[in-house]
């Protein structure tokens, strides 16, 4: 069994800054990716940021250079930094974990994030 937990969202003015933690508890072990999506009202949830194993990680064109994503593996905690925030970002913020046994994923409840004056 695996659980995420995401935490950090709230409302923010634009421009300003972030950080979005996702803690995992469990059995984690075998992981074959990890990262951030998000969903807007009416929109599908798409990519943030997403790291294979034993890769680099790729972000959505809409936030590179804006967010940073990092992880904490003493913690079993990965991170999402957003900075710049603009309105567009607005949406409900999901960590995601993929194990290779059987190409589970698991969900974490989202954290929502919105950018207004």
């Amino acid at each position: 069994q695996v659980q995420l937990v995401e935490s950090g969202g709230g409302l923010v003015q634009p421009g300003g800054s972030l950080r979005l933690s996702c803690a995992a508890s469990g059995s984690i072990f075998g992981i074959n990716a990890m990262g951030w999506y998000r969903q807007a009202p009416g929109k599908q949830r798409e990519l943030v940021a997403h790291v294979i194993s034993g890769g680099s990680t790729i972000y959505a064109d809409s936030v590179k250079g804006r967010f940073t994503f990092s992880k904490d593996n003493a913690k079993n905690t990965m991170y999402l930094q957003m900075d710049s925030l603009k309105p567009e970002d607005t949406a409900v913020y999901y960590c995601n974990l993929e194990l290779r046994a059987g190409g589970v994923q698991y969900w974490g409840q989202g954290t929502p994030v919105t950018v207004s004056s």
